[in-house]
């Protein structure tokens, strides 16, 4: 039996709505990105076998927000559930987003896919035009230390995708679920841990000491931000390096 008949025949047999449930149902497993209670936006929902799956997991005190150009039939579910119907590389459905989250979300979901050309640059390119989209709105309302998930076409493109994504959060990595069909050149970036720091990891500033951790180390603030520097004391000014980022806090190194 193939892997498409596999997964195909388990949906229909457990009551999904599309095969791909398993490849989030796969990524959950292996980078822990849904949990009881949780806000989540999936982007190109349709047919809802995503929302299906983050319904189970974020359970009744969660909420989910499906977007789509094409219509999603209700899900049955205790958690409450809004569809939206709305192209995602339009700002108004950004927008609209942005509102049935109230700008606060724990992870953010695409496994949105351009139709296919045959052309392999020409599809790659266009799948990573949606990251970008999908990864603006992720942008927009992540809660710090939130997540993110897309999907995407392997290519040329990739490692600069990867890279501005990385400034985003604390770590991304790529995933390729089992349940990905073994001829598909998909893959899944994930990102972890939304960044909102007004800082990053190289960048080199003066601050100002204006308290002592716990641990003996001097606190600055950049616009509310805690930065950690060894050895300064309150009312030193010290130019620092700073060496990393967390998602409510950072470290830093004296600059010589």
């Amino acid at each position: 039996m193939t892997g498409k008949d596999e997964y195909y025949n388990r949906a229909k047999q457990e009551g999904y709505r599309a095969r791909s449930a398993y490849k989030l149902k796969q990524l959950d497993e292996t980078a822990d990105l849904l949990g009881r209670g949780d806000t989540v936006v999936d982007l190109g929902a349709a047919p809802g076998g995503w929302l299906q799956v983050a319904a189970e997991r974020v359970g009744s005190e969660g909420r989910l927000v499906g977007v789509d150009r094409q219509r999603i039939d209700p899900i049955e579910t205790e958690a409450t559930v809004e569809c939206l119907r709305g192209d995602v590389t339009e700002d108004r459905t950004h927008e609209r987003i942005a509102a049935a989250v109230e700008e606060s979300a724990d992870l953010v979901v695409s496994d949105m896919a351009p139709n296919v050309t045959g052309e392999y640059n020409v599809d790659h390119a266009r799948s990573v035009y949606l990251v970008r989209q999908a990864l603006a709105v992720a942008t927009a309302v992540l809660r710090p230390g939130g997540d993110f998930l897309a999907k995407v076409f392997d290519g040329r493109d990739l490692e600069e995708l990867i890279g501005d994504a990385e400034s985003e959060f604390e770590y991304v990595r790529e995933v390729r679920p089992e349940a990905s069909r073994d001829a598909s050149s998909e893959l899944y970036l994930i990102g972890k841990g939304r960044l909102t720091a007004p800082v990053r990891a190289g960048e080199e500033l003066t601050v100002e000491i204006v308290d002592v951790g716990d641990e003996g180390d001097g606190i600055a603030r950049v616009e509310g931000f805690t930065l950690f520097v060894p050895g300064a004391e309150v009312g030193e000014r010290r130019a620092v390096r700073v060496t990393e980022v967390q998602p409510r806090y950072g470290f830093t190194q004296p600059v010589e």
